[in-house]
């Protein structure tokens, strides 16, 4: 969408301060951080898919929403949707799971990864996405990198179609 307006705002010199660190954490300008603070249609829409994910009905169909979800978007609209941490209670595997592919959208999207992904504990038990054994193998290597991470062996990832 062009951008043909122009907004001006007056803050103290302690709140745009503030913004400005809040908007270097998120990996963002002030304009893009205050514009993804107050307009939330990408964040509305991940959190329709988390609740999806938190009712425990069709979790495979859920993640693949959420797979073309995060494709789809652009960075600005993946930073603004991911920015806080999901407020539905997922179990420990989801949690790791919507963790991972965030933190790879933003890895392939260059920009930050939300801190609230680094405080999800990884999985104390490695999950593999087979029961083959002869297949771990190949999980162990083709796993991207925030999967690992968490304990998660998988052969698709964000933007992968199985």
């Amino acid at each position: 969408m062009a951008k043909t307006e122009q907004l001006q705002i007056r803050v103290s010199r302690q709140q745009k301060a503030r913004l400005a660190r809040d908007a270097k954490r998120a990996g963002q300008t002030i304009s893009a951080y205050v514009l993804g603070r107050s307009l939330v249609e990408a964040r509305e829409e991940f959190g329709e898919v988390l609740g999806r994910l938190a009712s425990g009905k069709n979790e495979s169909f859920a993640l693949a929403t959420l797979n073309d979800l995060l494709s789809k978007w652009t960075g600005g609209e993946l930073a603004q949707g991911v920015d806080e941490a999901p407020t539905v209670e997922l179990s420990p595997f989801l949690h790791n799971y919507v963790a991972a592919m965030v933190e790879l959208a933003c890895s392939k999207k260059g920009i930050a990864t939300p801190f609230w992904t680094f405080e999800v504990a990884a999985l104390k038990q490695p999950y593999f996405a087979t029961e083959l054994a002869s297949l771990r193998p190949y999980l162990l290597m083709a796993s991207p990198v925030p999967f690992k991470r968490r304990n998660l062996f998988v052969d698709a990832s964000v933007g992968d179609r199985v």
